[in-house]
């Protein structure tokens, strides 16, 4: 998900793949996922929440630092 020239800096703002996307069906399975994650440790950069546009969801990430959103 990172190659030589998208982009520089750490604001998450870069040219390129930004994230990934799962929908878990509910805020319930959001909270467990989390958890469940956190427990292992899984960096949770944000916890469960719901957000402006009336997600629910809680941003983890992946052995190389990529972002992945789990939403309801």
């Amino acid at each position: 998900m990172w190659r030589p020239g998208l982009g520089t800096g750490d604001d998450h703002e870069r040219y390129g793949y930004a994230h990934l996307a799962f929908a878990l069906g509910s805020p319930a399975a959001v909270d467990a996922a989390a958890d469940r994650l956190a427990a292992q440790g899984v960096a949770v950069l944000s916890r469960p929440r719901r957000t402006g546009d009336g997600y629910y969801e809680c941003v983890v990430a992946d052995p190389d630092g990529n972002r992945i959103e789990l939403v309801a």
